[in-house]
Formats: C-alpha cells, sequence, structure tokens
C-alpha cells in the first residue's frame, strides 16, 4: 500500500504516527455512523439493561433498607448481562462483509484497528449504560455519594467488559450461533470487573473509602487497553482463515 505526498507515493512501512491516528478515527467514525443507523440492535443492550434493573424493586420488598443493600450487585450485574448481549454484533457484520479481510490486508497494526471499533462499541453501548444507571439507582434509594462513585466504577469498568468481550468475540465471529460459547470464554475474565465495581459502590453506600477497588479498576482498563486488542488481533486471524 502507498501513501502519497508532495513528493510522490512511498512505501507505508512503518506506518507514520499521524496516519495511524487518522486510520484510528476513520474507524472509529465509520462504526459509529453504522452502529446509529442499525439503533435497534444497539439499543437492546439499554433496554436490557433497564429491564432488568427495574423488575428487582417490584420483585423484591419495597423496603429502602433492603434495596440499598442489593444495589450494587443488581446494577452491576445488570451492565455485564448487557455488555454481553451486546458484543455477538461487534466482528460478526464486519467479518460476513469482508470488512476485517480489507483491514487484514492494511499495512497497519490489526490490534490498533480493533481496538477503534472496540471504542465505538463502547460508545453505543456502554455509555447509555453508565448514563442511565445512576438514574435508574435512584430506585433502590442510594445516596449522593454511592451514586456518584457508581457511575465513576462504571466509567471504568464498562471499557474493560468491552475490550474482554473483543476477545471472545474475535474467537467466535466465523462460528454460527456461538452465543453461548461466547458467554462461557469472556464470563470469568468479567468476573473480577464486577466484584471491584460493586464493591467500590458497597464501600461508598457504607460510607467506607472506596479507593482501593477504584484504583484497581482503573489497573485493569489500563491492562486490557495493553493487551485484550493484540489478542484480539491473533483472535481475528484465525476466524479469517
Amino acid at each position: 500500500m502507498a501513501i502519497r505526498t508532495d513528493n510522490g507515493p512511498r512505501d507505508a512501512a512503518p506506518a507514520p504516527a499521524l496516519g495511524l491516528l487518522t486510520l484510528f478515527w476513520v474507524i472509529l467514525a465509520r462504526d459509529l455512523r453504522v452502529g446509529l443507523r442499525r439503533w435497534t440492535d444497539a439499543s437492546n443492550s439499554a433496554l436490557f439493561f433497564i429491564l432488568v434493573v427495574t423488575l428487582f424493586p417490584l420483585a423484591l420488598s419495597p423496603k429502602a433498607e433492603q434495596l440499598r443493600m442489593i444495589a450494587p450487585g443488581v446494577l452491576w450485574i445488570a451492565a455485564l448481562l448487557a455488555t454481553l448481549l451486546s458484543l455477538q454484533l461487534l466482528f460478526r457484520s464486519d467479518l460476513e462483509d469482508g470488512t476485517l479481510e480489507q483491514l487484514l490486508t492494511l499495512p497497519y497494526p490489526l490490534g490498533w484497528m480493533l481496538l477503534a471499533k472496540t471504542l465505538a462499541h463502547w460508545i453505543i453501548t456502554g455509555i447509555p449504560v453508565v448514563l442511565m444507571a445512576p438514574i435508574l439507582a435512584i430506585t433502590y434509594h442510594l445516596p449522593a455519594t454511592a451514586l456518584a462513585v457508581l457511575t465513576l466504577s462504571l466509567l471504568l469498568g464498562t471499557p474493560t467488559l468491552s475490550l474482554l468481550g473483543s476477545i471472545g468475540a474475535a474467537l467466535t465471529a466465523g462460528l454460527r450461533g456461538a452465543g453461548v460459547l461466547l458467554v462461557f470464554i469472556v464470563a470469568p475474565l468479567m468476573l473480577p470487573v464486577l466484584i471491584l465495581g460493586a464493591r467500590a459502590t458497597d464501600l461508598a453506600l457504607g460510607g467506607e473509602d472506596p479507593t482501593g477497588p477504584l484504583y484497581l479498576l482503573g489497573a485493569l482498563l489500563v491492562l486490557a487497553l495493553s493487551l485484550a486488542p493484540i489478542v484480539a488481533a491473533g483472535a481475528i486471524r484465525v476466524s479469517a482463515d
């Protein structure tokens, strides 16, 4: 592949940093446009999150103390399940229409391009969960401090869930009806995020310092940003073959 400059075409290896950034934003913008066109698919995870969170107060006792006690676990389990529901759409359509094959031919790191696609997935499916969670948590009688910690923990944790989920989505992209297999692959990887996120909210609810779990969530996010795109790239190459 050649890149045209003022001095004419030249080899694109190694890829310039500006080219990598431009490619990242092009892929991100493209996936956001596609995701917004398929708004019914993108909204399924948000609707599922709302449904799960709102059903618990109806099914259990309306006592404020009991609802506050279960709120961190319910909200985080709902966020994890909503992420799992949306993962099948991450790479499969691109593999079927040949987009991923085109990406494989580009002289750029595949993991970098998959990171852009995963970020678009989180913006479409994760950010609505982060925005709706504190509103829905009001029905569980959470105080303002706990609502703030809940929102921050989801802001740190949901991108990690999408990054970890991209590994499973890449492994199962070429398989039909692999939803159950995808859950079995990525659910164990997501459990630490679930535990830390719920624990941070629970500590804030009890008036204790939640910074420990929040720092660990941040560390997991950095680790996932460093490793998940590389692992997903290797899995995509296997699926494309």
